[in-house]
């Protein structure tokens, strides 16, 4: 079993090409950005910048959560069915480790 990081990163990109119309809900994702929905039970949008896609732990995330969810987002952004507050321990990682 490989890593299909090129066919993640790919289904990430076009997720951002349907985000560059934003809804009248939800503020526009600022350049170089992506909407994620994160949760369990009830999803709470979070902006991350872009270049988190590129490191092993968000990598790692998304893998877990494309096997759950596959690529259909119909929530427009990324969806990780994790608790939030480890989510916010992993972001708040990346952002130190930048």
């Amino acid at each position: 079993m490989g890593i299909r990081l090129p066919s993640m990163i790919l289904n990430a990109k076009q997720i951002l090409k349907k985000q560059s119309t934003p809804s009248r809900n939800q503020p526009e994702v600022p350049k170089g950005h992506i909407a994620v929905y994160v949760g369990e039970l009830q999803m709470k949008r979070f902006v991350v910048p872009i270049s988190y896609l590129n490191h092993p732990l968000f990598l790692d995330l998304l893998h877990r959560a494309e096997e759950e969810f596959g690529f259909n987002h119909p929530m427009g952004g990324l969806t990780i069915p994790c608790k939030e507050d480890a989510f916010i321990d992993l972001t708040s990682r990346l952002c130190y480790a930048s």
